[in-house]
């Protein structure tokens, strides 16, 4: 569903002392969607803010001893800070106690008013002052608890103005069957048409039992019901009724948000938009939650829920945090956070796949090619240029369906082949044989490969893709050029001189992170370059690095022919692999060899390599191995030593 502009909102933050992982993942994911869609050319505007009246805010003022603005201020100035820190490119961030605001709230409530869509009345009934909500009995958690906080809820009566929300109904139904994609995902629309069935009953949108609102302009003891006044901030944002801007952008593309204010979005304010004879959202996407040890992550959980995303940030890194959000959770879909998926997330996929595509590629071309990005026009063409023009499609398709973590998870099977690819092609044999004509075309294709996964990832990450152009010595303005031009296959210029600096990525020690350590990796490359056990930098290692031996002492090494006759990932380990080997009359062994990032396990099996037979056993991640295969190092390629002919499983190498 390709448009020519787009307009996005987040639900507008309440103020209180922190916002937690939870708030930020729902912000970086509007976030990616305003940044690919202006990649694409499209006018663009992302809306966000603070929805600061109401009791709850009221009370929590009173008891800091402080007048409700002198409390908010500071926290929305924190609430900005963390947006910027996160890179948020928001086009306007409204505050409800703004006069564009409260102005354009009380031009609706009294248009409603003279229509006889809002009459006078007394409420009596169960609210929830964290929530600023209703609810009925038979809605309530055991305990009388709202259902959400899990706090107990207050019993209100007091005169009240009410929005003749049952009137609309039919026509809300109406319009949602007729339009499939106004709710999603599909759960979240089979929730609101089965409420809506149920009936809707009248909607009590005015308080005296507190002051802190926007008074009703005709009755002015009255303020505005908060969820009237808050949802109202799409259309006043942008001038409602008349402004440039709503004429520009009404009405909205996505409104994103969580499932908890669904009927919020998708029941009350589409209600009072069809009184109001204005068009209806595009789309309300209301996505699942970030769980923790089962529950909600939330200020109404244990403190130890709350996860600081600037915490985060400045432990890993912006990026990370931004990848992991996007990546791990299943968009719609409730998902799991836990700090240890977020390193293993770091590990996998940033450090070893894309860092590692970087990293190798600057190498090779810095070792071969003199530093300079090779002429491929001397040798037939990889795949990669065929891969990422699907790659593209594919994003492109998901991105439009909102599908986040499918879009991100698309754009690695392009890194993915262009890792294999290095591995298949092998420059450095290429390079040894004087085949410079498939080494240019290799290397040229698995950089553009780079290239255009940075362009690709733009809309995710923030300084990441900058990043990737500057190592490859390419200096275009990334997002200046755009999206069709900047996924031109050929774009890189033959003969730029590349710039490999730091490791994109270093890689995370899991154990020693948990373990109270600082997490740092094996070597500085971080699973990017050097480090020990069997990683790659390319680098050939020091004239003298290992002492001497006498024949006596390596006669003291039993080597053996062995065949892998099963192979799998060990759990919880990226670079890990639990191999079952067999020695012939010597019986079969259990090894567990870090070369996963360079071998799939079935390509595996049936393979010969070489064993330490006599190495005593140790236990790596709770799996004992017995034994250790010699493998070799070289431009980023950890290769399998086997015997050139196949010998009987056992024999010894001497």
């Amino acid at each position: 569903m390709s448009r020519q502009r787009f307009y996005v909102t987040t639900p507008i933050y309440y103020p209180n002392d922190k916002l937690h992982i939870g708030h930020t993942y729902t912000t970086v994911a509007a976030d990616s969607l305003a940044r690919y869609h202006r990649l694409r050319g499209h006018d663009t505007w992302f809306l966000t803010g603070t929805d600061e009246h109401g009791l709850n805010l009221q009370r929590a003022a009173a008891q800091a001893g402080k007048e409700p603005l002198e409390y908010i201020d500071p926290i929305v100035e924190w609430i900005q800070h963390l947006w910027k820190r996160l890179h948020i490119s928001y086009d306007d961030f409204i505050r409800t106690t703004e006069e564009r605001h409260k102005r354009r709230v009380q031009q609706i409530f009294q248009k409603l008013y003279d229509q006889g869509d809002i009459y006078k009345g007394t409420y009596r009934g169960l609210y929830c002052v964290r929530c600023e909500a209703y609810y009925s009995e038979d809605e309530l958690a055991e305990g009388n608890l709202c259902p959400i906080h899990q706090r107990p809820v207050e019993w209100l009566e007091e005169e009240s103005y009410f929005f003749r929300l049952s009137k609309y109904g039919e026509p809300l139904l109406a319009h949602i069957e007729a339009n499939p994609d106004f709710v999603r995902p599909e759960s979240r629309r089979n929730e609101v048409i089965s409420f809506i069935r149920q009936g809707l009953e009248d909607l009590s949108v005015s308080r005296t039992s507190f002051s802190w609102g926007i008074p009703v302009p005709f009755d002015p003891k009255h303020v505005i019901y908060v969820w009237v006044d808050a949802l109202a901030n799409y259309a006043t944002a942008l001038g409602y009724p008349d402004g440039d801007l709503y004429r520009r952008f009404w009405p909205a593309d996505l409104h994103l948000i969580g499932k908890d204010i669904l009927r919020f979005h998708a029941i009350i304010w589409p209600a009072i938009l069809l009184a109001l004879g204005e068009p209806l959202p595009r789309c309300v996407y209301g996505h699942g939650w970030l769980l923790i040890d089962g529950g909600k992550i939330g200020k109404s959980r244990a403190g130890s829920q709350v996860i600081d995303p600037l915490t985060l940030i400045d432990r890993y890194g912006v990026d990370v945090v931004r990848y992991f959000l996007v990546r791990e959770v299943p968009f719609g879909a409730d998902g799991t956070y836990s700090e240890e998926s977020l390193v293993r997330r770091l590990n996998s996929d940033l450090a070893n796949d894309l860092g590692n595509l970087v990293w190798r590629t600057t190498a090779m071309i810095e070792r071969f090619c003199g530093g300079l990005i090779p002429d491929p026009s001397g040798a037939p063409a990889t795949d990669l240029a065929q891969v990422a023009a699907e790659v593209r499609r594919r994003v492109e398709q998901h991105m439009d369906r909102f599908e986040l973590n499918l879009a991100v998870a698309a754009v690695w099977d392009l890194i993915g082949r262009a890792n294999k690819l290095v591995d298949e092609a092998a420059p450095w044999e290429l390079n040894r044989r004087g085949e410079h004509a498939r080494l240019g075309r290799v290397l040229y294709d698995v950089a553009e490969a780079a290239r255009f996964a940075a362009v690709l990832l733009a809309p995710f990450l923030v300084e990441t893709p900058e990043r990737i152009y500057d190592q490859l010595g390419y200096d275009e303005d990334l997002r200046a050029v755009g999206w069709d031009a900047g996924l031109t296959w050929g774009r890189l210029p033959v003969g730029t001189r590349v710039r490999r600096g730091e490791p994109l990525f270093p890689r995370v020690d899991v154990e020693s992170l948990f373990a109270g350590g600082d997490g740092a990796g094996e070597g500085s490359a971080g699973g990017q370059g050097g480090s020990a056990g069997g990683e790659a930098s390319g680098q050939e290692p020091a004239a003298g690095a290992a002492p001497e031996i006498t024949i006596e002492e390596f006669a003291r090494l039993d080597l053996r022919v062995v065949r892998i006759l099963e192979a799998e990932p060990v759990p919880g380990a990226d670079r890990l692999l639990k191999l079952k080997v067999s020695l012939g009359s010597g019986g079969e062994r259990q090894v567990v060899a870090g070369i996963a990032r360079h071998y799939q396990p079935e390509d595996l099996v049936g393979r010969q390599a070489v064993l330490v037979a006599n190495l005593k056993p140790a236990r790596i991640r709770g799996v004992e191995s017995q034994g250790m295969l010699l493998a070799a190092a070289d431009d980023g390629r950890v290769v399998l030593v086997a015997p050139e002919q196949a010998v009987n499983p056992g024999s010894k190498v001497r």
